[in-house]
């Protein structure tokens, strides 16, 4: 994939090396390279033996990698000046730094337990994690539509199970809270039968078409049109870009045609210019 370079800068050949720099695949292949040591780090760093044994080496290695974060974030911003804003990936990478630099007080100590965040600036750098992300964003407006209809579902199913089973087992069904709860374990069918359905069953014995019903409602029809608004996202996503990469190569094929057309013509010209001599 050809990198694009920004157009040389009359007078500002510091700008223009740096631009070359953060456009080239081993300046991203280097802080791909630290994220994941970072996150190797952060992970180390929970552990009392390792803090015990070679703790101020992992944060002093961490101090220079959060050094080296800011020093690329300083570069794109001379490089990009208030473009740099423009680019939602930008300002991602931006807050995640911004956030490991906050002072570690009592205060703000679980603000700084968010360091682990700059692992995900592994989603700004690679370009196929960037695609995964395009796509769910763009799934969103589908999803939300979704989720009003799950909401609906599991109001309708809660006024239900807190009416039909709430007297007998008011820990599972006893208020509207509990019941949805409840549902949302028995919709992930984690331990939806013996734990809850069959001790309901022994009270209600046709209490199992209530939750069938519930269980093919959601778990087999919702959660499924969740996935298919996903995918369908994701392949609108890679056939706009296919669409992209096709139209930057018909207009490369065009211009490389009308480059070779020229030359032709102009090769035509020198000759009749020779015949004439």
């Amino acid at each position: 994939m050809p990198h694009v370079l920004f157009p040389l800068i009359p007078g500002r050949p510091m700008q223009q090396r740096l631009a070359e720099l953060i456009a080239s695949r081993r300046f991203e292949y280097a802080i791909i390279g630290l994220v994941v040591l970072n996150a190797i780090i952060l992970g180390m760093e929970t552990s009392k033996t390792i803090m015990a044994a070679i703790g101020p080496v992992l944060l002093a290695l961490d101090t220079m990698i959060l050094t080296v974060f800011v020093v690329e974030l300083l570069i794109r911003f001379y490089v990009f000046r208030l473009r740099f804003f423009h680019d939602p990936w930008r300002v991602f990478d931006f807050v995640v730094v911004g956030i490991a630099l906050i002072p570690a007080s009592a205060g703000l100590s679980v603000v700084r337990a968010l360091r682990i965040l700059r692992i995900l600036r592994l989603i700004s750098v690679i370009p196929s994690l960037r695609k995964v992300v395009t796509g769910l964003i763009a799934a969103l407006p589908g999803m939300g539509s979704i989720i009003v209809l799950m909401l609906l579902v599991f109001y309708i199913f809660a006024v239900m199970a807190t009416k039909l089973f709430g007297e007998a087992f008011p820990i599972w069904f006893g208020s509207l809270g509990a019941a949805a709860y409840s549902l949302f374990q028995i919709m992930t069918l984690e331990s939806w039968s013996m734990g809850i359905v069959r001790p309901v069953m022994e009270r209600f014995p046709y209490a199992w078409v209530f939750f069938i019903t519930f269980i093919m409602s959601t778990t087999f029809t919702v959660l499924n049109l969740f996935i298919g608004i996903i995918v369908s996202a994701m392949q609108r996503e890679h056939e706009e870009e296919a669409a992209e990469e096709r139209g930057q190569l018909h207009d490369d094929q065009a211009a490389m045609t009308a480059e070779v057309k020229a030359m032709r013509e102009e090769l035509v010209l020198v000759r009749k210019a020779l015949e004439q001599r």
